[in-house]
């Protein structure tokens, strides 16, 4: 993965890796300019502390300048600034750098880490110069999207992601999606099939400060350091900054990662040409009345809709608009002439059919919707 180059007439950017005092002159940080330009006279933020202050002189190997731009290594002297504050970090135009508590970057695993690379789990994440521990959430295109070309300087917050349980990459094994069985979209990596862009929304367990499309480290470097193993799980670019607090309710549900939902169950019984029961879609503890309205599919074809539950088991009535074909009727015949007498609603035990016909329901349930809406294509 290459990562854009930051563009050298942008904000003023500086990396700091030394910071000490001279008498009667001020503090100095020294380090090397990584975007813009500086003058003397212009002010400039530590971000990390939020302190600006204005810059008295600059020096290149011991000569004095007046600017200096992208590339040049630099030191800078200000005054009424502590030394001891700042060891290493970054220093900026004014406003040019925010904090994030959590960022959506652009990821790639590195090779010779071991072990797949888990959505939930945590990583040391470094950005700028600050490693802090983060948790990891890894989503790809939506499965028409694999192919599609990689872009590694935005993010597109009107497209539509999938969920994955983990990074995809050949050899993956196939993820179990929650509550439905084994999602076979999810498992595309085990053909073969790669996206050849894939994302993780990372929650930082403190703060950080670095700029728009730096790059950034996973590691696990908690790691035994005697075992002859790689600590380095991927890399990235960091594409989209969530700076607010409560990004979680406020930034979150933009962003449309969804998990593929797929519950399978049986036709009962035949009530009439519109209608059948059905069962072993649902536990018995299920409330249907939330999947009332979902279409569901027939394995002989027809389309029905979730009508209503049937009984306390976990039955429900489905009701198929266009009605049961005649070939449905006869593979279900058996039903139909041996029906048993019970009370209200559920109905005695009764002769399967001489041949099971199939229900799915497949919808989407988006990770960030606070209402956790159940979403079928049209």
């Amino acid at each position: 993965m290459s990562i854009p180059r930051r563009d050298p007439s942008g904000p003023f950017l500086m990396s700091v890796d030394h910071c000490f005092s001279i008498k009667g002159q001020g503090t100095v940080m020294t380090g090397t300019v990584l975007s813009g330009s500086v003058s003397l006279g212009d002010s400039v933020e530590i971000p990390t502390l939020k302190v600006v202050r204005k810059v008295k002189s600059m020096q290149m190997f011991h000569t004095p300048v007046t600017s200096a731009v992208q590339g040049d290594r630099l030191g800078i002297c200000v005054t009424q600034f502590d030394p001891r504050l700042l060891e290493r970090g970054l220093v900026c135009a004014p406003e040019s750098l925010h904090t994030v508590h959590a960022a959506v970057m652009s990821v790639e695993k590195i090779p010779y880490f071991r072990g797949p690379l888990q959505t939930r789990a945590k990583f040391h994440v470094t950005v700028g110069h600050e490693t802090v521990m983060g948790r990891a959430m890894f989503f790809s295109p939506a499965p028409d999207g694999f192919d599609r070309e990689p872009v590694l300087d935005s993010f597109d917050f009107s497209r539509e992601y999938l969920f994955q349980e983990q990074f995809l990459c050949p050899g993956s094994v196939p993820a179990e999606a929650d509550g439905g069985g084994a999602d076979s979209r999810v498992g595309q990596a085990s053909e073969g099939r790669c996206p050849r862009q894939q994302w993780a929304l990372v929650e930082f367990e403190k703060p950080v400060t670095c700029p728009r499309l730096c790059l950034a480290i996973g590691s696990r470097l908690d790691a035994d350091i005697h075992a002859n193993t790689c600590r380095l799980a991927f890399h990235g670019v960091l594409l989209h900054g969530l700076e607010d607090k409560n990004y979680a309710e406020s930034a979150l549900p933009r962003l449309r990662v969804y998990k593929l939902k797929h519950k399978h169950g049986i036709v009962e019984r035949v009530m009439d040409d519109y209608s059948v029961i059905g069962r072993s879609l649902f536990k018995k503890e299920t409330n249907i009345q939330l999947f009332v309205g979902l279409k569901v599919h027939l394995s002989t074809g027809e389309l029905g809709v979730i009508a209503s539950a049937f009984g306390q088991s976990g039955k429900f009535k489905v009701h198929i608009p266009g009605g049961l074909s005649p070939e449905s009727k006869k593979i279900l015949t058996p039903a139909l002439k041996k029906r048993g007498r019970a009370g209200r609603g559920e109905e005695a035990e009764q002769p399967e059919p001489v041949q099971h016909v199939a229900l799915s329901l497949s919808f989407k349930r988006y990770v960030f919707d606070t209402h956790k809406r159940m979403v079928q294509s049209p």
